[in-house]
């Protein structure tokens, strides 16, 4: 592949590509011959997709201007507010359920069929025989859709009838101001008026939001916070059209009643999103998004109905049995000549044959699966266990990739301060008591300190250790979102100097752990966060002193600048500093020139350790002021106002200070590694799609060249970053898989989640292989629906993946036993119960074949009525439905030998040559169960059916017999009970059988040897492949 580094000159080349294609298609001719060879079908897919377009065309989102108390004033119309998750309607649901059921092969095929028996010519039957089984399996289908709707009604119902406070006469829903109190929903989009807390903020919950369970800061309009009275003012809100991004939020306030005007710039901490929940206080709120335009609407994907790898392959098999009935009709039809009306007869050995495909296999599989989510559910070994999507329990024994976020999922999502490094000297763990004692000392001379400070910088000195622990420390403190809360107290007071801050019933809250830890860790060292509001900040010393520091200016995280930083006012001495930390890619040109930085960032992460640096600025007072202005107007710009604050934010990070570089570790989960070896060991690869950082910025050029040096190594592990994953996602698509599908392991570094789902479809397209996505967070959302299998946890950042996902487990270790024993169960017991009941379908229809091509082909059914009920139902369907107990090891061999598990993945269990060879199977049993009652009756017809009939349940009761692995008592129970149930009805069957002869000597033996010579050759052949062909899982259990 040539290798081009200019990014220009591929988009060049892209250009000219783009340009062929229309060229030729303007030079087509568009004449008759096009028209008829093609043309059409171009013209009616164009006609299609517009009208497609037109049905589907939606709304055009715009910004909106909100008027408080005025909605007539607002020109953009707005949807109604109201939860619906329902699928279907009163008048959809009958055709929507009937749609989803026949849209199978299966379904649609027997629905031909019963409705062919509605036609007198081909009627072979009772009506009941093929109606009975359909209308079974539609109304369990009909029944469990109408139950799951009424569920989704009744949750929908709730949420829509909950009441608050409105605090407007009007009715339109936009404009409306609402009173929210404590663990109240947020039904809307709203901005944030005023609460009942004194500091103008309040904590709401997001995990129904963003799956974080972290309480997050909101701040009231502060015009609005400190009026008397809300309805006295003429103001409007002006806000952005909505979007999908939950994190940012642009828009101004305005008051025109006053003079002069005010204007109040609105970001994303002025906002309440729907779904949220008040934490604390009461809350005060303008509607500006409704229903289907609020963040949570928007960002709400429907969950696409996942398929099991297995059913598509039994959906292959019973295509492939229909044409096999085809081909078998037109012999049969070609024997007997194609006289007279012979598509009349054709069409009759179609439904004759119709048997070959089971109706009842679709019913047994779908029982067979509730039975193993019941069964998952109810192990003790992986408590907590909840099956969400019971359709693909199977799948979990068929994966290949298993894609997992970390920080949740793989850790514990509980940080611990580890190292403290300084430049010159480290401080880790068993050192901290080191750092007590000089913040002891350091605060113990803070008067001293203070009294000789200047307020001009002297000659630079290097400064002593114990200075620099104190700066360092001292930033930690006061760089962060973090709140304290007292649970005594019913709502936050006012700080005063002597207040009473007890260290017995304070928690911290912040959006990310990291903060929380590093906040922990300063008060454990002596310095202690023991206030904080919109505008202040206090501290504790270790003598129990209380610093005051006046909050002039925040600048939050954001996923782009990579670092926060606030500017505080000492109040004791008016110092203004600026303190900044981050990730060292974003800090490493902000802070002055070291030789130390990179090297230790490198050291620390390959212990595994987050790192943040942390620097600082002092501040002139003009040069805050000068500051302030220009961040003010920044705020107040309609048009690309991040870029111009960014803009002015960056022009203070300049020859930063550096203070110290912090490594705080997130344990891992308990038995992460056995785990990790244990899937390994069992052929999964593992790919780690995580948010963390790996900062490296790829252009398209250095994407080839890596790429090509990657390709020479062998048995490496690959690692690439978001930036860089994008550019090889988007022009190296196929090379990039290619070789990562080579590496025993991949870890993508901070991916989004759209990336995360992108990574998961590639896979699946490329590879073809199944993959399962593990996450904890709602940021793992996406990539669980894409998954052939996802798996969610339950852990700190909420249940947001949880309830998304199709199995959910409360540790990642569960995993190992969910897949090698469950999963691996579910798949054999699946592959089983289904060529099974197909083979009770082919043999009845081989043993029809038989007798009507003895009998002059004529198109007429062998058993008829009840019979033909009675074998699919109580005859045989508690053994066949019992070999969902089966399995060939016990679990704790599984465990032990995760190899096993690899031969799931070629799918040798359920296979065309497994069909094959249970096609034999039933072409050899049918033969000779037919050939053997016609040869052995002596006088009557009717000594037939009952000779046939009678061996045929004894060999479909030997045969699952035969194909258990690992009897059951149930299994015992249901091979007594389905021939005891045989037995007792043969006294009610005096119309298909004569009951005189069935209890004689001669019905006795005949039945008997029919029987003994079409199971005791396969029963031979099992015991001789045991004995000199065992196959892995047979060695084991040995």
């Amino acid at each position: 592949m040539p290798l081009m580094m200019s990014d220009e000159a591929f988009e060049n080349d892209e250009s000219d590509y783009e340009t062929l294609p229309r060229a030729r298609v303007s030079l087509r001719r568009r004449g008759l011959r096009w028209f008829l060879f093609g043309g059409w079908r171009v013209l009616c897919e164009s006609c299609c997709d517009c009208l497609v377009r037109m049905c589907r065309r939606k709304k055009e989102l715009k910004a909106r201007t909100v008027w408080l108390g005025h909605p007539e004033k607002c020109e953009e119309k707005f949807p109604k507010n109201s939860i619906r998750n329902q699928k279907y309607n009163f008048f959809t649901f009958v055709p929507g359920v009937l749609y989803q059921q026949f849209k199978f092969f299966l379904n649609l095929y027997f629905l031909v069929v019963a409705c062919s028996q509605f036609v007198p010519s081909l009627k072979i039957g009772y009506l009941y025989t093929y109606w009975a089984p359909l209308g079974f399996v539609l109304a369990l289908t009909m029944a469990r859709e109408a139950v799951d709707e009424v569920r989704r009604h009744q949750r929908d119902k709730e949420m829509n009838s909950q009441l608050y406070t409105k605090l407007t006469p009007r009715g339109e829903p936009a404009g409306q101001r609402r009173l929210f109190a404590d663990n109240q929903r947020i039904p809307a989009d709203m901005i944030f008026l005023r609460t009942s807390e004194k500091n103008g903020t309040c904590f709401i919950r997001t995990d129904q939001l963003d799956g974080e369970t972290d309480w997050k800061l909101k701040v009231a309009v502060g015009c609005t916070q400190r009026l008397p009275d809300l309805f006295s003012i003429n103001a409007f809100v002006y806000a952005q059209k909505p979007e999908l991004d939950i994190h940012s939020f642009e828009g101004n306030f305005t008051r025109e009643d006053a003079d002069p005007q005010v204007h109040e710039s609105l970001s994303i901490e002025n906002t309440l999103w729907a779904s949220t929940v008040v934490a604390s206080g009461t809350v005060i709120g303008v509607v500006i998004y409704t229903g289907k335009e609020t963040r949570s609407v928007l960002n709400t994907s429907e969950a696409k109905n996942k398929v099991g790898l297995l059913d598509l392959e039994l959906n292959r098999l019973t295509k492939a049995l229909f044409f096999a009935q085809l081909v078998l009709s037109i012999v049969m039809e070609a024997l007997l000549g194609f006289v007279g009306l012979w598509f009349r007869n054709l069409f009759r050995f179609v439904v004759l044959f119709s048997y070959i495909i089971p109706i009842s296999l679709r019913v047994n599989l779908d029982m067979g699966k509730a039975a193993y989510g019941w069964m998952i559910m109810k192990d003790e070994n992986i408590p907590g266990t909840v099956v969400r999507t019971s359709t693909i329990p199977e799948e979990l024994g068929r994966l290949v990739y298993l894609l997992t976020d970390k920080t949740g999922t793989l850790t514990q999502n509980e940080m611990i301060f580890k190292r403290l490094h300084l430049g010159t000297v480290s401080y880790g763990t068993d050192t901290m008591d080191e750092i007590q004692s000089h913040v002891i000392q350091s605060y113990a001379q803070v008067k001293m300190a203070s009294s000789q400070k200047s307020q001009t910088p002297g000659p630079k000195v290097r400064k002593s250790v114990s200075s620099r622990i104190h700066e360092a420390v001292k930033a930690i403190a006061l760089c962060h979102n973090v709140t304290p809360v007292y649970e005594a107290c019913g709502e936050t007071e006012t700080a005063e100097a002597d207040q009473d801050f007890s260290d017995d019933n304070r928690t911290y809250q912040a959006s990310s752990p990291d903060e929380v830890a590093l906040v922990q860790w300063t008060q454990s060292v002596g310095l202690t966060l023991v206030n904080r509001d919109l505008a202040s900040l206090q501290l504790k010393t270790p003598a129990g002193q209380i610093l005051s520091f006046s909050i002039l200016q925040i600048f939050p995280f954001t996923s782009e600048s990579k670092r926060m930083g606030i500017i505080v006012r000492e109040e004791s001495t008016g110092d203004i500093t600026f303190y900044m930390k981050g990730a060292d890619v974003a800090m490493a040109s902000i802070v002055q020139y070291n030789d130390w930085l990179e090297e230790e960032c490198g050291n620390m992460a390959r212990e595994g350790l987050r790192t943040l640096v942390v620097a600082k600025k002092s501040l002139s007072e003009e040069q805050y002021q000068d500051f302030e202005s220009r961040y003010n107007q920044a705020k107040l710009s309609i048009h690309d106002r991040t870029l111009k604050v960014a803009a002015v934010v960056e022009s203070l990070e300049r020859e930063m200070e550096l203070l110290c570089l912090t490594g705080v570790e997130d344990q891992l989960q308990a038995d992460v590694r056995p785990t990790l070896e244990l899937l390994r060991n069992a052929g999964i690869k593992i790919w780690m799609l995580t948010g963390d950082k790996l900062e490296t910025v790829t252009n398209r050029g250095e994407a080839h060249l890596e790429l090509n040096a990657f390709r020479r190594k062998y048995d490496c592990a690959l690692v690439i970053s978001g930036d860089s994953l994008e550019v090889c996602l988007r022009y190296y698509e196929h090379e990039f898989v290619e070789l990562a599908c080579q590496c025993p392991a991949v870890v993508c570094c901070r991916c989004s989640p759209t990336q995360k789902a992108q990574i998961v479809t590639l896979l699946q397209q490329h590879t073809a292989s199944r993959t399962c996505a593990i996450g904890d967070g709602g940021n793992d959302v996406s990539m669980i629906q894409a998954a052939n299998c996802g798996i969610g946890i339950e852990g700190k950042e909420g249940k947001q993946a949880s309830l998304a996902a199709d199995f959910s487990i409360t540790q990642f270790k569960h995993i190992g036993r969910l897949l090698m024993v469950h999963g691996r169960n579910s798949y054999k017991r699946s592959a089983a119960l289904g060529q099974f009941v197909m083979h009770r379908g082919m043999i009845i229809s081989a043993m029809q074949a038989v007798f009507s091509s003895i009998f002059y082909f004529a198109s007429v059914p062998l058993y008829q009525g009840f019979l033909m009920v009675g074998y699919a139902t109580i005859y045989t369907m508690f053994p066949v439905f019992s070999l969902v107990l089966d399995q060939d090891v016990k679990p704790e061999m599984a465990l032990l030998y995760p190899e096993l598990y690899k031969d799931l993945t070629k799918g040798r269990s359920l296979s065309f040559k497994t069909f094959l060879i249970w096609v034999l199977v039933s072409v050899y049993q049918g033969g000779i169960l037919m050939y053997g009652a016609l040869v052995l009756f002596e006088s009557e017809f009717v000594h037939v059916v009952a000779i046939s009939f009678t061996a045929l349940i004894l060999t479909e009761l030997l045969m699952v017999a035969l194909t258990v692995r690992m009897w059951h008592w149930l299994m015992v129970v249901a091979e007594f009970l389905s021939l005891g149930c045989y037995l007792a009805s043969l006294a009610f069957l005096n119309e298909y059988f004569d009951l005189r002869f069935i209890t004689t000597w001669p019905f006795i033996w005949k039945v008997s040897s029919i029987t003994l010579v079409s199971c005791l050759p396969l029963y031979i052949i099992k015991y001789l492949k045991r004995k000199f062909s065992p196959s892995s899982y047979s060695k084991l259990a040995s």
